[in-house]
């Protein structure tokens, strides 16, 4: 038997309700047809079809052009903290169950495909960093942060603290202010310091919470990096976009020859170079400042082929669909100069981070790239990001990272 709803009541249009009964969990203002209640900013919504039909219960932001994201399809629920706290037991456990042996250094929450939408929790060894990107998430945050420390400490993992990087600009499309800072547990201590290392394919690696690129580190290019380092014995490496030496690091570890990172920032230069040294790789790699279009242009006119495997993970080039064309310029470019640089039986490591740039527009620049280069791309894999970032068919916004591997014949 339902029980009785108490919360307040939006109605929808019908393409909204479409959408939601495909699967999709958010709703847009304008797609509201009509409230009935007191609504709350950040607080819970019942969601009705025009024929007045349950469809699902989910966090409100007035500001938002998302107006509500769902987080239950079920009229039973009750949104207590023995309902958040399953559904955080569900997600370690998940973790658990796909990284294996791999769970220093995973994505613990992953938003939408976990349930918990504009939610983001990641473990960086004994460090916890957040990203709360709805207003519904941050009024939650006092009840759900201690509950994941109490199901990771209570499973035996070593926590101590938790580190919030709300200094994302997509925070201000939800009206919250951004800030980074430790969040309170009681009866925890703050650490005193925002750094850690975590070991990942068995290189180890220095991590700034604080200060690092997005939560410090980017983990969903795990097993990504894994698969590079399989074919990259005895080879000339050149690692364009490395951050803090991820790629490049693995490629050494896997028997490379030489190995060249560069990155446009040269505090991640710099990082990539410690990396580097608390590895007992940097004989091998050479950590270089530079501008990556502008390096593979040089490069290229030399008429020199000094690296027969090039790694291309650019950052994203495109956050919104308006700049799509302009993004797959840029891929194409730097796509083509790798193709142009390499021998004849060189290896391409190329990705694309870019939700808006799909599967298929990817697939369709790099062929219009090997065309221009003259060159063809036997492929030896096709990856997507690890399992810790899950894919749900129904929200193709969790499906963003494309990767590939190709031999230039």
């Amino acid at each position: 038997m339902k029980q009785q709803r108490e919360y307040p009541k939006i109605t929808i249009s019908r393409k909204a309700q479409a959408a939601l009964e495909g699967g999709h969990p958010w709703v847009y203002g304008a797609e509201v047809r009509n409230t009935e209640g007191d609504i709350g900013n950040g607080g819970l919504v019942d969601v009705l079809s025009d024929k007045n039909r349950f469809l699902g219960t989910g966090l409100y932001s007035e500001k938002s052009k998302i107006r509500v994201r769902l987080i239950s399809r079920n009229a039973n629920d009750k949104f207590d903290a023995a309902f958040f706290e399953r559904r955080l037991r569900y997600a370690w456990d998940y973790r658990k169950t796909v990284m294996g042996p791999d769970l220093e250094a995973c994505r613990v929450i992953f938003g939408e495909a976990d349930q918990f939408p504009g939610l983001t929790v990641d473990r960086y060894g004994d460090l916890l960093v957040t990203q709360t990107l709805s207003v519904g998430i941050e009024r939650l945050k006092p009840l759900l942060f201690p509950l994941i420390y109490k199901i990771l400490t209570g499973d035996g993992q070593n926590v101590r603290g938790i580190f919030e990087r709300n200094d994302a600009a997509i925070r201000e499309l939800e009206g919250l202010a951004q800030n980074k800072g430790w969040f309170e547990l009681d009866s925890v201590p703050t650490p005193a310091s925002p750094l850690t290392v975590i070991r990942e394919n068995g290189v180890d690696y220095e991590v700034d919470v604080e200060n690092g690129q997005k939560t410090g580190f980017f983990l969903d290019q795990k097993y990504n990096r894994r698969a590079v380092a399989r074919l990259a014995g005895g080879k000339h490496v050149l690692d364009c976009f490395t951050h803090t030496g991820s790629f490049a690091l693995n490629a050494a570890r896997g028997g490379a020859a030489s190995v060249r990172a560069v990155d446009v920032s040269e505090s991640a230069v710099e990082m990539a170079r410690r990396n580097a040294a608390r590895n007992g790789l940097d004989g091998v790699m050479e950590c270089t400042a530079a501008d990556v279009f502008d390096l593979l242009t040089a490069l290229e006119q030399t008429g020199e082929k000094p690296y027969d495997f090039i790694i291309l993970d650019p950052p994203a080039f495109t956050k919104s669909r308006k700049t799509i064309d302009s993004a797959l310029r840029g891929y194409k470019e730097i796509n083509y100069k790798a193709m142009k640089l390499l021998p004849r039986g060189g290896y391409l490591a190329t990705c694309s981070c870019s939700h808006f740039v799909g599967d298929e527009l990817f697939r369709r620049m790099l062929r219009s790239a090997a065309a221009d280069a003259a060159v063809e791309l036997r492929q030896i894999e096709a990856r997507q990001q690890s399992p810790d970032h899950p894919i749900l068919w129904n929200v193709p916004e969790t499906d963003y990272l494309k990767f590939y591997i190709f031999q230039v014949v």
